[in-house]
């Protein structure tokens, strides 16, 4: 097994104590990693935890000496060398409104431009329907753009590839009242970067209505497509995702496959939130078949985020991952899907779990 594996399993669940460090301080609140910051381990990037609670009685501190970093905690065999990323340079830039660039798209990972085009949810002002751990309009408290436009999300691309080498572009939404779900303002978004520049492109929203959109989506440029799951057990998805639970997991295979055929093998994927309730056999029955279908099942360990109905949610515990993560490598291996092999996305990334590292393996 993965040493590296198994240290950036400790550090996601548990979050790291960070002192004042010269670099990409991270980001609080939204959608994504929120919480979290950039860590470079040997070489693989990684987001990591640092201003949630349970980061705060952490057994692991980023401690600096000089322009050293290290991770000082319980007795590891692994100690990697350790770099923070650089707060990218399309930060310094503004539209010619006057908008900053950074409230229109976020770095995410070391090369990731994420973006999340509507910042508001049909669900979430209601916490009896609202998925439990979501802080989506968090970030417009600080200075996010409620609705990015398709030119604003071109220009900050444009910039962040030509500034700071950005390989792909991850477009997520909040869900609009629309059959679509959000994927017209994806396809439109699609379109306008790529009219600007020639960058792989995830895009990330509910199954819509109509199965035509898939290939709408694909025909404006996106390359690869998310779907996210999150929980699957019946329970634990009423408890969760009181709203979206409304879509059964059959109606969901049912989407991966219409996307599937669209899209390519590999080239859709869904997030799974470990930790919120599922049993390792849950997640792993769910992830056998998804495999079948195409889909790559990202598995991430649940991380609790400040200001949500879960705020004090206790993260899930490192061996339970471990397991996981070695049960889904193997079936991955099994069925020839790879996280490396899709265009663009958060699985392609990969910060954000430590799956990819133990895939490596397996």
């Amino acid at each position: 097994m993965s040493e590296l594996g198994r240290l950036v399993t400790e550090l996601q669940v548990h979050g790291v104590r960070v002192d004042p460090v010269k670099g990409n301080p991270g980001r609080r609140g939204g959608a994504g990693p929120s919480d979290h910051r950039a860590l470079d381990l040997d070489g693989t990037t990684v987001m990591v935890p640092v201003y949630n609670d349970a980061s705060a009685a952490s057994p692991y501190k980023l401690a600096s000496s000089g322009a050293v970093l290290a991770i000082e905690g319980p007795e590891q065999q692994c100690s990697p060398e350790i770099t923070t990323t650089r707060e990218p340079a399309f930060y310094g830039l503004s539209t010619a409104d006057g908008i900053s660039y950074r409230s229109i798209a976020l770095l995410h990972s070391k090369d990731v431009l994420a973006t999340t085009l509507l910042q508001t949810c049909i669900r979430f002002r209601d916490r009896s329907q609202s998925c439990q751990f979501c802080a989506i309009e968090q970030s417009i408290e600080d200075g996010a753009l409620v609705r990015k436009t398709p030119e604003q999300v071109a220009e900050v691309a444009e910039a962040a590839v030509r500034l700071d080498g950005v390989k792909q572009l991850v477009m997520t939404t909040g869900t609009p009242n629309s059959d679509d779900r959000g994927a017209r303002l994806m396809a439109e978004t699609a379109e306008a970067v790529k009219r600007r520049v020639n960058l792989p492109i995830q895009g990330q929203c509910e199954p819509p209505e109509d199965p035509r959109w898939y290939q709408r989506m694909k025909d404006s440029g996106i390359d690869s497509l998310g779907m996210h799951l999150e929980v699957v057990e019946p329970d634990v998805r009423r408890r969760i995702l009181p709203g979206k639970s409304e879509l059964s997991l059959e109606h969901y295979y049912e989407a991966f496959a219409d996307a599937v055929a669209v899209f390519g093998r590999g080239e859709v994927s869904t997030y799974l939130l470990a930790g919120l309730g599922d049993s390792k056999e849950a997640l792993l029955e769910c992830s056998r078949r998804l495999i079948e279908l195409g889909v790559y099942p990202f598995v991430v360990p649940f991380v609790p985020i400040s200001g949500t109905p879960l705020e004090s949610h206790p993260s899930p515990d490192s061996s339970f991952m471990v397991e996981v993560y070695q049960g889904v490598a193997a079936m991955l291996k099994a069925g020839d899907l790879r996280s490396e092999q899709m265009s663009a996305g958060c699985a392609k990334c990969g910060a954000c779990s430590a799956l990819s590292l133990f895939e490596q393996v397996s």
